[in-house]
């Protein structure tokens, strides 16, 4: 049984780490609680300590993919409205056009809150690819995060347990 488990633990991190390159399921939070169950069925020092690396992995990159993104957008004089509104108009678009809509909404959302506020398609244009590739960089963090505690647990699995 414990290999079986192992195996669909290894397939529920996958789900997570693909969740966020394409955020529709909260991946770190699968891949972290899919290595708590891995711990709780291991039953063994090893387990918790995994555990414990990879919450330490992640809830870093959960707290750095904000922190500096967001220093970086306030340099960049992007306003957290134009973000707002990329999310809300992001989520709108998931529902109107499913999957590929909140890739569509996001960036439009953030070009026309851009666009009231500075009146100019220069200046919106600029300040919405300041926000794409802040976006970018929040996911690599939160993928390099979760890639480095599955990478804990693969080599626990393989060479440890």
């Amino acid at each position: 049984m414990e290999t079986g488990v192992t195996v669909l633990v290894g397939i529920a991190i996958f789900v997570g780490i693909v969740g966020i390159v394409v955020p529709i399921l909260p991946g770190a939070i699968l891949s972290l609680a899919a290595i708590l169950v891995w711990a709780i069925v291991e039953r063994s020092a090893t387990g918790w300590v995994v555990f414990a690396i990879a919450v330490v992995l992640i809830g870093a990159s959960q707290v750095v993919k904000y922190v500096v993104p967001e220093r970086r957008l306030r340099e960049a004089g992007v306003p957290r409205r134009s973000m707002f509104f990329g999310i809300l108009l992001g989520i709108v678009g998931f529902f109107v056009i499913p999957v590929v809509g909140m890739f569509i909404g996001f960036p439009i959302g953030i070009y026309l809150s851009e666009l009231q506020r500075q009146r100019t398609h220069a200046a919106a244009r600029t300040s919405t690819k300041h926000a794409l590739r802040e976006t970018g960089v929040s996911i690599l963090i939160e993928l390099t995060g979760t890639s480095l505690a599955a990478a804990v647990w693969l080599i626990a699995v393989l060479f440890v347990v």
